[in-house]
């Protein structure tokens, strides 16, 4: 799943799963939950029993990252 930093569509869901951003970083839902654990990596949000992850801080997130790489 190729993901870009622009706004999501239309087609894009507001809302993505633990699996669903592990697709996006290429790693694998536990190191999300683990990153989830420690306060690292984008915020999430507890929906019921699952946690969910708002696109556009996913892509707040990334610009922080790239930003920190840059420095």
């Amino acid at each position: 799943m190729t993901r870009s930093l622009a706004a999501p569509s239309a087609a894009e869901p507001k809302f993505l799963t633990t699996d669903e951003v592990a697709d996006r970083y290429r790693t694998a839902a536990s190191t999300v939950r683990y990153w989830r654990y420690v306060g690292y990596g984008p915020r999430g949000r507890k929906v019921g029993r699952r946690v969910l992850y708002d696109v556009a801080e996913l892509d707040r997130w990334d610009a922080d990252q790239a930003g920190d790489a840059a420095a």
